[in-house]
């Protein structure tokens, strides 16, 4: 059997990377499998400069297996920095899982050279997909933002320092995660109130 090497990863300092991994021990436990290292880091996903992730792609080699709780964990990226992330990653024949992919989970199972390339055609389009995904739900979440604070200098409620606005978009990002108030709180330092007005605006 291949090495695992899980990736965890925030976007900022404020949260906590390594919220899922007892969620890919779990996984991996269930598999029969053993997790040989752990990378860890605070960036954003839509840049590609991340040094814990480009330690774990120089260290694995062919057949290892690269463990996220989400695509979005790799990539946010726009399409030209994903191409070549995805290349770096395909030319060393690293293989990645992620929960939220079920086509991925076959790649840390034993099967046939026909079966295995199947499912690397079959993985990729579906990485491809929730690559594309992720990035518009970034930028999506970027133009409201910026068209929340227009609309506010427009009816004249906007005065003083701006909203945190890097605030608000981590307490959306952990909403999407479907972590409680409690949870967010703890995380980030904020208010309930705050919390509150941020999944507001989000319906």
């Amino acid at each position: 059997m291949n090495r695992v090497y899980a990736y965890l990863r925030a976007s900022t300092t404020d949260q906590d990377a390594n919220r899922a991994k007892s969620q890919l021990e779990d996984f991996a436990m269930n598999q029969g499998l053993k997790i040989s290292s752990y990378f860890t880091e605070n960036e954003s996903g839509a840049i590609l400069k991340r040094p814990e992730l480009f330690r774990l792609l120089d260290i694995a080699e062919n057949g290892d297996v690269l463990l996220v709780e989400q695509v979005d964990r790799i990539s946010r990226l726009n399409n030209e920095d994903w191409t070549l992330l995805k290349k770096l990653i395909i030319d060393k024949g690293i293989n990645i899982v992620s929960l939220d992919l079920p086509t991925s989970h076959q790649f840390v199972k034993e099967g046939d050279e026909f079966t295995k390339r199947m499912l690397q055609a079959i993985n990729s389009m579906m990485l491809d997909m929730l690559a594309a995904i992720s990035r518009k739900d970034h930028e999506d979440r970027r133009k409201r933002q910026a068209q929340g604070v227009q609309k506010a200098k427009e009816l004249g409620k906007y005065k003083g320092r701006p909203v945190n606005q890097e605030l608000h978009f981590q307490i959306e990002e952990l909403l999407l995660d479907n972590k409680s108030y409690s949870s967010i709180q703890r995380l980030l330092g904020c208010s309930r109130h705050t919390i509150s007005k941020v999944k507001k605006k989000m319906t």
